[in-house]
């Protein structure tokens, strides 16, 4: 028993002797632990400083881009509204936007074919390609059709008006098309027979086909100097409101031949060419007219611009 008590005793001293220490030696662990998450909580190393300071240069960069956006788009908006004020007091009507309506289309369609699984997609394929072919048919026919009848009744093609009368590589300068319009002067809604190329005086006007000039009007009537081609099998072609003519009646001309210079001449609100094509003594749309020189999307783009149109301009 005196055995175990000694051994008891001297477990006891050790365990009083090793306790403070491990106490001291865990306090200035916890300590220093402290102390390191505080200094670097504080004071950065090298590369946490270099990166901080990059990040302060880019929030920077970001905060003065988001300025100079911000300024801009206000830019923007003031200039599209003046815009928007000087055509309506111009054409008495709001802007006409002419991509809106053609891109809403464009992403319906979009979002369509994503929904649509890989059958139906192949059946939409299959569907397109048999109108394609149908449609290629027709196109045959027809172009067999006007073989025949050009080769019956001598028409050439260089007497089809098929060109534009101006140089417009663009498309921008076409401003008003064949359907009723705002009158300028009368502020009614008139129909309006040909299309007006909102140009400056002094612009080059070409033959749109070849032909026999029929007729001249120098008088500043309400069509102010006026020429008229006629190109034969039933086709002619007006040009209206013009600065000076260059050819007299009875001259030939052929397609691309300068015949007039544009004015402001007779009954014109601002200087402009006002272009019609007459077949059988009938003014038909001269924008179908121009398919020597346009794709099938300039076409489809010029046919918007014509449609967008408010008011003429004689």
């Amino acid at each position: 028993m005196k055995i175990d008590k000694n051994i008891s005793t001297k477990e006891s001293s050790i365990w009083n002797r090793i306790t403070p220490v491990a106490i001291r030696v865990l306090t200035w662990v916890g300590m220093v632990l402290i102390w390191s998450v505080i200094l670097s909580l504080v004071i950065d190393m090298p590369n946490e400083a270099s990166l901080r300071k990059t990040n302060d240069e880019k929030r920077d960069a970001y905060n003065n881009l988001v300025e100079r956006y911000d300024s801009l788009a206000m830019v923007l908006e003031n200039v599209s509204a003046r815009d928007e004020n000087v055509f309506r007091k111009l054409f008495e009507s709001n802007p006409y936007d002419l991509n809106t309506g053609y891109s809403n289309e464009r992403h319906e369609l979009h979002r369509e074919l994503i929904d649509m699984s890989d059958d139906e997609l192949l059946d939409l394929l299959d569907g397109h390609l048999a109108s394609a072919d149908r449609k290629r048919e027709k196109l045959i026919t027809s172009y067999d059709d006007l073989s025949y009848a050009i080769t019956t009744t001598y028409l050439s093609d260089d007497c089809i008006p098929s060109i534009q009368p101006v140089n417009n590589k663009q498309l921008t300068l076409l401003a008003a098309g064949k359907k009723p319009l705002i009158n300028p002067f009368h502020r009614t809604m008139r129909e309006h027979h040909g299309v007006d190329y909102l140009v400056p005086e002094g612009t080059a006007v070409f033959a749109t086909a070849d032909g026999v000039v029929k007729s001249l009007s120098e008088k500043n009537s309400t069509h102010g100097k006026a020429i008229t081609i006629d190109h034969g099998n039933g086709y002619e072609t007006s040009y209206s409101h013009l600065l000076d003519i260059r050819v007299k009646k009875g001259a030939q001309v052929k397609r691309g031949d300068i015949i007039a210079s544009s004015g402001n001449s007779g009954l014109s609100f601002v200087p402009h060419l006002h272009y019609e094509v007459i077949y059988r003594d009938t003014r038909v749309d001269p924008v179908h007219y121009f398919f020597m020189e346009l794709t099938p999307e300039e076409y489809q783009r010029i046919i918007r611009i014509a449609l967008s149109s408010m008011q003429s301009f004689d």
